[in-house]
């Protein structure tokens, strides 16, 4: 019996070599008909023997290629064509429906090649195929096609033209591929010109010579530098005015990390992923003492491995270049730090002619190429927290990717927030986040999201239908969204900050049911317009509950006591009854004495139910972070003083009132005048987390929810995660936690996106 029908395959179905695979199905079934991408995805007509059309349909899901991602596979009888043959035929156009995939690391047979002395691409510093390398990056606008990205004006040569054109190729249609024939072509440049020579093993030299290059990548480009010598890296940082904010280094594996940095299962697995996130591992001892200068007072290290050719071609060159594969198994003594291009907090640079302006002053040459990159994408940093995966930031690798949604909806644009700002739009039951944008203290940086805004919504066609925006009207990315919706004549929905915190999580889970949701974070701001921080909420469709929140504590100096958790200590010590202590206590402050007097005032001092002010108080009481040269370096320190020390908790270290607030006052107290820095840390994590539990469950009891959902930066800690989340656990209760998404708010624009779908549905 013979069968004949329409298929269409939708997700990330296009630059991913599935219509290659469907033609190699074809063959193998003795299916006819054909394959092409349209806006929407993959269609497909097939004819043929009904079993073996039925088993196409089976397998277009279980045996997708690995960078594809098959939402959808839905099938519409048709009248017969009578095919012969089966063929890939030539994209059709309409309405955008599909999306462009993530850029992923150089795959092993394209590492084969570039490392055979006989093959063509020996060292080819841009070997690709449909398995791997840049996609979101190099991608203009959809369908992907040669035409609509940067290798358009590479034209190919015949030998490559013949791989594109063979559907048994991987190659085929494979929309970077290229060759040392064909471009594109890589180059060396210092302030004399152009470097003569090869443009790797010249880098290499220079590297080993102590000197900064600059080195573009995927998404922009990095500045390298030897991260075994001090004196570079210590040249590194006043360059770039990173006075102690940790470097993440490159090793050519994990094995070469070995006596450096622990390397445990699942951290291994995700280095050595095709995303190629920085993964933050905890190092054997102090970071400074093997690599001067990368981390300074931390026990913690940001690594990666290779991710593009160029990359790989660095560690190639330092083994002397020897043929095969096997060498990327041995460990390598060479370490590379790698960093952002990105001066003065601004977007990563990502033309030559911007490196060679804004890096001037940095790098003492710069390795570049004339592949242009379409779009900025910054490196995806990931912290293991157990067998899950932590977010710090979701950018390379990862994004665009989409989330699939509870449920679909009316398109929506999402601004996020002031701080680590990525942007959202939605279509139908999927959400899109940006690559990272950054903080929106600078001009570049605004514009660079506006950049992102224009991008994603011409990459998805999208055409939304409201923006959404943080509840606070006076940072840049409300202003942005506003001004965004003027224009455009949209309706706007304001969220508050911690609600669409809980939101985003609830929103990867696929969970619409009634939610408890406990936001722990720096700040955002409240219903009543003061600054929140630490939030237990109910959540109920596309509203919110504020059950309870932290016993407030006071802001000395303003935002000033977000950088100097020696006010928040003193603070703390104010509250405690000895506020005559804080002059004494903290004489090298200048501020100190009048400090105090502010506090007995109560004038300059907000009150905030911030968590991430009780981290800078428990800090700055213990001595371990009086001023913060970096965001959150308070927390890391007190977290990292509190490793492998197991403590019971201070069971009278908290109370909870009849209102639901949770006063923490009599933990911070027990700081006060405690020695040992370190049983200190313990006790206030194995406390926090007991309190927090305890409100939570108290929460549930009152409610009858038996779900809690975790949002919220201060969740990047694993001692609170683990614990609090064990704690609940044990009490019968569901946790979702962030895992494709940042805690922070990075993740922040897909809560906004996914309320406002929600107001929008109870409006109907």
């Amino acid at each position: 019996m013979t069968a004949a029908c329409r298929i269409h395959v939708t997700g990330v179905v296009q630059g991913v070599g599935f219509r290659p695979f469907v033609w190699r199905l074809a063959q193998e079934l003795h299916v006819a008909g054909w394959v092409r991408n349209d806006a929407a995805g993959v269609e497909i007509a097939a004819e043929g023997p009904a079993a073996q059309v039925s088993a196409l349909l089976e397998r277009l899901r279980a045996e997708a290629p690995a960078l594809a991602r098959v939402d959808s596979v839905q099938r519409v009888d048709s009248a017969p064509q009578r095919f012969r043959g089966f063929v890939i035929a030539d994209s059709a156009g309409g309405s955008t429906a599909t999306a462009i995939g993530p850029d992923v690391a150089t795959c092993p047979e394209c590492l084969a090649e570039l490392f055979d002395p006989r093959g063509r691409r020996w060292r080819h510093a841009f070997i690709t195929c449909t398995h791997c390398g840049p996609r979101y990056t190099v991608t203009q606008a959809l369908p992907y096609d040669r035409g609509r990205t940067s290798l358009a004006p590479f034209p190919l040569c015949p030998a490559c033209a013949r791989e594109y054109g063979a559907p048994s190729d991987r190659r085929f249609h494979a929309e970077t591929t290229c060759c040392p024939q064909c471009g594109p072509r890589l180059r060396l440049i210092d302030d004399e010109g152009p470097v003569p020579g090869d443009p790797i093993a010249a880098t290499l030299e220079l590297l080993r010579a102590g000197r900064i290059v600059a080195i573009k990548s995927l998404g922009g480009f990095h500045l390298a530098c030897d991260a075994r010598n001090g004196e570079a890296v210590a040249r590194l940082r006043r360059r770039k005015n990173r006075d102690a904010k940790p470097f993440a280094v490159m090793a050519a594996n994990a094995q070469s990390l070995e006596g450096i940095a622990q390397v445990p299962y699942p951290a291994r697995e995700w280095l050595e992923s095709a995303e190629r996130p920085v993964v933050l591992l905890d190092a054997i001892g102090e970071v400074d003492t093997v690599l001067p200068g990368v981390a300074p007072g931390l026990r913690m290290l940001g690594a990666m491995l290779p991710a593009t050719p160029i990359q790989f071609l660095l560690f190639h060159e330092a083994a002397l270049r020897p043929p095969g594969v096997d060498w990327l198994q041995a460990p390598q003594r060479l370490l590379l730090v790698m960093t952002s291009a990105n001066p003065g907090g601004e977007p990563i640079v990502r033309s030559n002619d911007e490196a060679r302006e804004r890096l001037a002053t940095i790098a003492d040459a710069i390795l570049e190429h004339d592949r242009d990159i379409v779009a900025r994408c910054d490196d995806s940093v990931l912290r293991p927290q157990g067998r899950l995966g932590r977010f710090v930031r979701r950018s390379r690798g990862y994004a665009p990717a989409s989330l699939r949604l509870p449920a679909a909806g009316p398109s929506v644009i999402s601004f996020g927030a002031h701080l680590k700002n990525g942007i959202c739009v939605t279509r139908g039951d999927e959400a899109f986040l940006s690559p990272h944008v950054g903080d929106l203290d600078n001009a570049a940086t605004c514009e660079f999201q506006q950049e992102s805004v224009q991008r994603m919504l011409r990459l998805l066609e999208a055409r939304p239908d409201v923006v959404a925006h943080d509840l606070h009207p006076d940072d840049h990315a409300s202003h942005a969204a506003l001004a965004f919706a003027a224009e455009h004549g949209l309706r706007t929905h304001a969220v508050q900050h911690h609600h669409a915190h809980i939101a985003a999580t609830c929103a990867e889970h696929g969970w619409r049911a009634p939610v408890l949701g406990l936001a722990l974070d720096g700040v955002g701001l409240g219903n009543d317009g003061t600054a929140w921080g630490g939030e237990l909420l109910a959540l109920r469709g596309g509203r919110f509950e504020r059950l309870g929140h932290l016993r407030p504590l006071p802001l000395p100096g303003g935002d000033r006591a977000a950088r100097q958790p020696w006010r928040m200590a003193a603070a703390v010590l104010h509250l405690l009854g000895r506020g005559q202590e804080i002059a004494t206590r903290f004489a090298g402050e200048s501020a100190a004495a009048s400090l105090f007097e502010m506090l007995l005032r109560g004038v300059n001092c907000p009150p905030t139910t911030s968590m991430g002010r009780v981290f800078d108080a428990a800090a700055g009481l213990l001595g371990l972070c009086t001023h913060m040269q970096y965001e959150a370096e308070a927390a890391m320190r007190l977290e990292q003083a509190a490793r492998d020390r197991p403590f019971a908790p201070l069971w009278c270290g908290w109370h909870v009132d009849d209102d639901g607030v949770l006063d923490l006052l009599p933990l911070l107290a027990s700081l006060a005048d405690e020695r040992d820095a370190q049983a200190g840390a313990t006790r206030f994590h194995a406390t926090l987390a007991a309190a927090l539990a305890d409100w939570v469950r108290r929460a549930a009891q009152g409610s009858g929810i038996r779900t809690v959902a975790f949002g919220g930066g201060c969740f990047l800690n694993a001692q609170l995660s683990l614990q609090l989340a064990g704690r609940l656990q044990d009490e019968g209760l569901r946790v979702l936690q962030p895992e494709r998404l940042p805690p922070g708010d990075g993740g922040l624009a897909v809560g906004q996106a996914w309320v406002a779908m929600q107001a929008l549905e109870g409006a109907a």
